[in-house]
């Protein structure tokens, strides 16, 4: 299996360090807010990458953090008037609601940073100790970064280059413009833990280092998250952690690319922020995860009405081949050209939509299949369901698809008004039902011995 390293810039071979396991770790959320479109890009993904390695075997260990203590959060927490613990733990309750409407699973560890405050003080402690940070005049504890040769590695920037053209905002604690905290000394009105240096809290970028270590290991197979956080976050994470350790850190980074909104960046002042649950108020689950999983994951992403149409569309393609077909407790087709390039493709840096190609024409086959009466119906449409879940996807009860949120007795009532005026030739107002269910979206289709109906497209 091939997946993209962003250090490396090329796809590699992933060999597990372990020979009994996989370890995955992936940025998590923020607290402070609902989850937006753009956060479930990641999830989704990340999602996708944990269900296809389970699915070709792997013994996966999949860590997926959340930052409980941050400046937002805080400065959110003390506008509210509330406790930070508080407002993260609604948001916690909040992200989880949106991860389970998305069918995200949740990973099968979840640490919060406010869990781990004694591992990053040892790690900072580390740190001093090799003269790789230091402690600054304003009681902040910093990483100094040109204490460790690799920075700017991971991002693929030359340090000297930064520093000759930096933009950053001059702080007079700071040796180099580059510095991150790894400690923040207390500051009044603000939550904090006792420390060797003083009252204070944690950096952002050390969470991670001491959070990956405690749940994973010093080195992990992959590490996750959305584009975003390739610099500073991720570069300077990859720095503390080998400054501490001694040893490569990640041997495979994994970066999910931008969503946009209407081909404009998602921005609160442009009015085109969507959260996670706002959008599900229109479109589905499987519209939203088909529409992400139709674009590799690496690429960039348009979030309108046209992609999610066209979601909508592909998706009726496969529950139309799934429709009629009783395969529960059937076991999936084997040993099959489709599941074999399927599997191709997926090992391809996970090749989303060439996979979704494959299943389009599994469910071709179906369809002709189906014209026939053929007997292997039901275990190609078990197999297509599965594939389908590898990705997240055609969970959704088939007919319950094709009727979405509708009054489905009150249609029900009708098509059996409709059968009965046409059984009494009474077409006349046969066709006026017909006219009325059109009007709700409804189309019918006749069939042998039977009316079923769907909502338009």
């Amino acid at each position: 299996m091939l997946l993209y390293n962003s250090e490396t810039k090329q796809k590699e071979r992933l060999k597990p360090l372990r020979e009994n396991e996989l370890s995955m770790y992936v940025c998590g959320m923020t607290v402070y807010d609902y989850c937006h479109i753009g956060h479930a890009r990641m999830l989704i993904t990340f999602d996708m990458v944990s269900r296809y390695l389970r699915y070709r075997g792997y013994n996966l260990k999949y860590v997926r953090n959340i930052t409980d203590i941050e400046d937002k959060i805080i400065h959110r927490a003390n506008e509210n008037g509330e406790a930070f613990s508080d407002l993260s733990q609604r948001f916690i309750d909040a992200m989880n609601e949106d991860c389970e409407a998305l069918n995200v699973a949740k990973p099968d560890e979840e640490p919060r940073a406010t869990a781990h405050i004694q591992g990053m003080l040892d790690m900072i402690q580390t740190l001093l100790d090799k003269d790789i940070a230091y402690l600054a005049e304003n009681g902040d504890v910093l990483y100094d970064v040109t204490r460790f040769e690799g920075y700017g590695r991971l991002s693929h920037r030359k340090l000297e280059d930064m520093q000759a053209g930096s933009r950053v905002e001059v702080d007079s604690s700071k040796r180099n413009p580059y510095d991150f905290v790894l400690w923040k000394k207390a500051k009044t009105g603000e939550p904090a833990w006792p420390s060797p240096w003083g009252e204070g809290r944690p950096g952002w970028h050390i969470e991670c280092s001491a959070m990956s270590k405690a749940c994973l290991h010093e080195q992990i197979d992959i590490h996750g998250g959305g584009a975003d956080l390739l610099f500073p976050h991720h570069e300077n994470e990859l720095a503390q952690s080998e400054a501490v350790n001694g040893k490569r850190f990640v041997n495979i980074w994994m970066h999910a690319g931008f969503l946009n909104i209407n081909n404009e960046k998602m921005s609160k002042s442009l009015k085109n922020f969507i959260t996670i649950r706002e959008a599900l108020k229109h479109v589905s689950a499987d519209q939203i995860r088909y529409f992400m999983a139709a674009s590799h994951y690496r690429s960039p992403l348009n979030y309108c009405e046209e992609t999610l149409a066209n979601a909508k569309q592909a998706l009726t393609r496969f529950y139309t081949a799934l429709r009629g077909v009783v395969f529960e407790g059937v076991e999936p087709a084997v040993n099959t050209e489709f599941e074999a390039r399927f599997q191709t493709a997926m090992d391809d840096d996970l090749n989303t939509p060439e996979a979704m190609a494959v299943l389009f024409d599994l469910a071709k086959t179906i369809n002709r299949l189906k014209e026939s009466a053929d007997d292997s119906v039901p275990a190609y449409a078990a197999l297509l369901k599965k594939l389908g879940h590898v990705l997240g996807i055609l969970y959704q009860d088939v007919e319950a698809f094709f009727r979405g949120n509708v009054d489905a007795e009150k249609i029900e009532a009708l098509i059996d008004e409709r059968n009965q005026a046409r059984a009494d030739k009474n077409f006349a107002r046969a066709d006026a039902i017909r006219d009325e269910l059109a009007s709700l979206g409804v189309v019918i289709e006749d069939g042998a011995g039977q009316t079923t109906w769907r909502l338009e497209s």
